[in-house]
């Protein structure tokens, strides 16, 4: 199975991972109220912004019944390279898909220094999720700060490594790469705009030649929050967010900032 890469895809792309920093209850008054701010925020309302929230895994099941109702998609933090076997403690891609995720992130930072997550294993992660309809969204990013062409070249060689399982098997679907520099994640700010442009920039130029992954696109994160998608004047077309995203009106401030954005392009 592939992702549907028939329907047109948002202008704006905002994904947010609540990491392991709510509980059940915690996650479920948070959907309620982000539930709410999308179904009446006319961003979202007109299909500028989908707008993605990732959950324990846990929670991914009342998430998505605080969720019903609004355009907000449910997708996880992770997922196994099989979809059944004895892999105790594992989450397949093809429950996840049984339970309504459409979204599966891989790779982030955190999964490689903690767990030992190499480029082969996220590559086979990106596998499992395309095979089972979910969109990946992907992690890349240089561990030490530098000059943004080297920071590109960098994460266009670890993209590279990460997706060649993919075009091994004929995989086809959407995916998302989310740039995060590493020495930008848990900082007090993002990276310079003129940096996250640039790389943001090249991963783009890359995915745009890439017939495998349609509609696929780059967005940033790493201490992303308000006001950094206007400061990128429209070069980066969405937001992974973490604990910026924690205040619902944080959120409804960078979804005020995607309107805008429209408006000063139609002008």
């Amino acid at each position: 199975m592939s992702t549907d890469t028939r329907a047109p895809v948002a202008p704006f792309t905002i994904a947010i991972s609540l990491k392991m920093y709510f509980g059940r209850a915690r996650t479920i008054a948070w959907c309620d109220e982000v539930g709410h701010l999308a179904a009446t925020h006319p961003a979202v309302q007109a299909g500028d912004v989908e707008l993605v929230v990732l959950p324990t895994f846990p929670a991914i099941a009342p998430a998505r019944h605080a969720l019903l109702g609004s355009p907000v998609q449910v997708g996880a933090q992770d997922l196994w390279t099989e979809d059944v076997g004895a892999f105790t403690g594992e989450v397949s891609g093809a429950e996840l898909a049984e339970i309504g995720c459409t979204f599966v992130e891989v790779g982030h930072a955190e999964r490689r220094r903690i767990f030992g997550e190499t480029d082969n294993l996220v590559g086979a992660k990106v596998v499992a999720a395309l095979r089972n309809g979910l969109i990946p969204i992907i992690c890349v990013g240089e561990t030490t700060r530098g000059p943004a062409g080297d920071a590109a070249d960098e994460c266009l060689t670890e993209l590279d490594r990460v997706l060649a399982p993919a075009r091994n098997v004929r995989s086809v679907g959407r995916i998302v790469v989310a740039y995060e520099p590493q020495w930008a994640i848990n900082a007090p700010a993002p990276a310079p705009v003129t940096h996250i442009a640039t790389v943001c920039g090249r991963l783009n130029a890359a995915l745009a030649g890439d017939p495998s992954f349609p509609q696929s696109r780059s967005i940033y994160g790493g201490s992303a929050g308000p006001g950094l998608l206007t400061a990128l004047g429209g070069d980066v077309r969405g937001l992974f967010l973490g604990r910026f995203a924690h205040d619902p009106q944080a959120l409804a401030k960078i979804l005020d900032e995607t309107l805008l954005l429209k408006e000063a392009s139609a002008c």
